[in-house]
């Protein structure tokens, strides 16, 4: 059953709020600019290291043995990951010859849930209604109930027993005569069930596995075990290490099975551009909720009226989202300069026309309509 809170803030309080979240505004204005420079700079970098990584890759075709000849060479191999280490987890007696094993928790625990609902008030107060309801989840760890606001759901979670992830790794993985790093180790992918009872790779800590109750504990095993690996690093010694551009960025990439170089460059490229586009975009989104929290105390003066409030606040979100687009790409254009001369200047044209077409006001009257023509003089009778 759903439980609610209404609270109510005056109009000096929300006054007082507005005049606060300009600082804030400010500072989010700030740290999304610096986030749209760095990741252009980020991208170009990298991009420009996957190139130069490209170009210098060479394949090992044999694994067998460790060849100075490519020594502190980036190498494109393909091999056995190996090893004899043993991993044991003594808590539940659960062990496995492998290179990695897992142990994940999760709890059975009330969750709260909220829905916040805002009405303004003529006069310029606001009515705040919160709607709480509790279900019942799987969570990766204890809940605490004594923070919930219905009373009736107040320390209802309990737990039968606190356990911890866990995490082990082999410490010697071999790759034909050459070892794997640490960092290597744990990138090796193709995690499976790991069985603890010859049916299930699940230990329950409860009366019912079927019927789960508050406090129960569930508990799954996983295992990553010797298999083909593809790597792309650089040889150094027995082991391997990062390849490191020219612009000090690096490069390294481990996969499961045989994967070809092609392929492992072509995602490598393919997750460049997808997190250029993330942060692109969390970068907009920063600029245009600091502009908004710097302009918000327009909309708030207004809040005495909440109709005219409403049209207000939807054009200075308009205005807002407008400038924070055209500052997004002032921000790329300027950092691309410096790398790619073409794009960046064009991408200022681009700005430089949006912030100008947006940016008028000035409306063209309609033509002036034009005076009707005289009526062609009647024609004189004739004689």
């Amino acid at each position: 059953m759903a439980y609610t809170e209404t609270t109510r803030t005056s109009y000096g309080s929300r006054l007082k709020n507005s005049l606060g979240g300009i600082g804030t505004g400010f500072l989010m204005l700030i740290a999304g600019t610096i986030l749209l420079w760095w990741n252009e700079g980020r991208a170009v970098k990298t991009t420009k290291m996957l190139k130069e990584a490209q170009g210098q890759v060479v394949e090992m075709a044999d694994i067998s043995k460790v060849d100075p000849a490519f020594e502190g060479k980036l190498v494109h191999a393909v091999g056995l990951a190996e090893t004899a280490d043993s991993l044991f987890d003594s808590q539940f007696n659960v062990g496995v010859r492998g290179i990695a094993l897992h142990r994940e928790v999760e709890y059975y625990q009330w969750v709260e849930n909220s829905k916040t609902e805002t009405k303004d008030k003529i006069g310029g107060a606001q009515e705040t209604t919160t709607t709480y309801t509790y279900e019942l989840q799987w969570t990766p760890g204890p809940v605490d109930s004594g923070n919930f606001h219905d009373p009736d759901y107040k320390d209802k979670n309990s737990v039968k027993q606190n356990v911890d992830n866990l995490d082990r790794y082999a410490q010697d993985v071999s790759f034909g005569a050459y070892k794997l790093s640490p960092s290597q180790i744990k990138s090796v992918g193709g995690e499976e069930p790991l069985y603890v009872d010859g049916e299930s790779n699940v230990i329950y800590i409860g009366d019912d596995r079927s019927n789960p109750k508050v406090g129960d504990v569930r508990i799954t095993f996983t295992k990553v075990m010797p298999g083909q690996i593809t790597v792309v690093s650089t040889i150094n010694g027995n082991s391997f290490v990062p390849f490191k551009a020219k612009n000090g960025k690096e490069f390294s990439a481990l996969r499961r099975g045989d994967v070809p170089q092609e392929q492992i460059f072509e995602d490598a490229h393919q997750a460049n551009k997808i997190w250029l586009w993330v942060l692109r975009f969390l970068g907009f989104f920063l600029v245009a909720a600091g502009l908004k929290g710097i302009f918000n105390i327009i909309e708030t003066l207004f809040k005495v009226l909440p109709f005219l409030a409403n049209i207000i606040g939807w054009g200075v979100n308009l205005v807002c989202n407008l400038v924070a687009f055209v500052w997004t790409l002032v921000v790329v254009a300027i950092a691309w300069i410096a790398y790619r001369p073409i794009l960046g200047i064009s991408l200022l044209v681009v700005a430089g026309v949006a912030l100008w077409y947006f940016g008028s006001h000035k409306k063209k009257g309609a033509p002036a309509a034009e005076p009707p023509a005289a009526e062609p003089p009647a024609p004189k009778p004739e004689a």
